[in-house]
């Protein structure tokens, strides 16, 4: 995941590529990377990210005929010299240094128990309450903060009647300082409602426009930190809510 999410951050400062990606999980093995070498042989023009530790396995990625940008090597040296420090290079370090894997997976169990407004009498249990018009994105978000960060994310939806009212929810307002409000703009909300019903009144650029301005009003009533999600990805998204706390 560690180096998807770099890759997806450097390729994206090249405006026009068109590339595909593929993510590789758990090579652990001299052998699982010499296949891995193979595949990329086979597929034709390729470059390698990666994020192995082990020695044996990152002498053997090399052997490939892609380039390899290891973030290892980026980092770790001049990390290394700054702190006077020799990195252990063991593989899954990066797995438990802030959240077990137990804590990570409870998160994600909560998220789903309180998805879309559901058991909102656990709202007191959440580390963050994401709110904002239906498909705006608190959905894909609020697993993310569980599963990258281990936050416990509860996602509301302001409905039409939400939005007629003069303030939040009282069962939001009791939480404030736990909302984080998520908006779009109003064409790409219509574009992702479209596809879920077309040539609706619920997908229509007019209502999605006046669903937004809204939710707006009513989060900036209430001090509630916004964030566009129109051109940012769930890993920006979920980066800058955690950076809001």
């Amino acid at each position: 995941m560690t180096a998807a999410a770099v890759g997806k951050s450097l390729l994206s400062q090249f405006r026009g590529l068109e590339c595909k990606t593929l993510t590789v999980p758990f090579i652990d093995t001299p052998e699982k990377a010499r296949g891995l070498i193979k595949r990329i042989g086979e597929t034709g023009p390729a470059m390698v990210i990666s994020t192995i530790t082990d020695q044996t396995i990152r002498s053997v990625i090399r052997e490939c005929d892609a380039p390899v940008f290891d973030v290892f090597d980026a980092f770790s040296a001049p990390m290394s010299a700054f702190l006077g420090i020799t990195p252990a290079a063991t593989a899954g370090e990066t797995h438990g240094m802030s959240n077990t894997y137990d804590t990570r997976i409870d998160a994600v169990n909560f998220a789903l128990a309180v998805d879309d407004g559901l058991n909102s009498e656990r709202l007191g249990e959440a580390d963050l309450i994401l709110v904002g018009v239906s498909r705006a994105g608190k959905t894909p978000v609020s697993l993310y903060l569980a599963l990258q960060y281990g936050k416990k994310a509860a996602n509301y939806p302001l409905t039409p009647d939400d939005l007629g009212a003069s303030s939040l929810p009282k069962v939001l307002l009791d939480y404030r300082d736990k909302l984080r409000g998520l908006t779009l703009s109003a064409e790409r909300l219509s574009q992702i409602r479209q596809a879920r019903l077309p040539n609706s009144r619920y997908a229509s650029l007019d209502n999605c426009r006046s669903e937004i301005q809204a939710a707006e009003k009513l989060l900036a009533m209430s001090s509630v930190p916004l964030i566009d999600s129109t051109r940012r990805s769930v890993e920006e998204i979920a980066a800058l809510i955690v950076h809001t706390q």
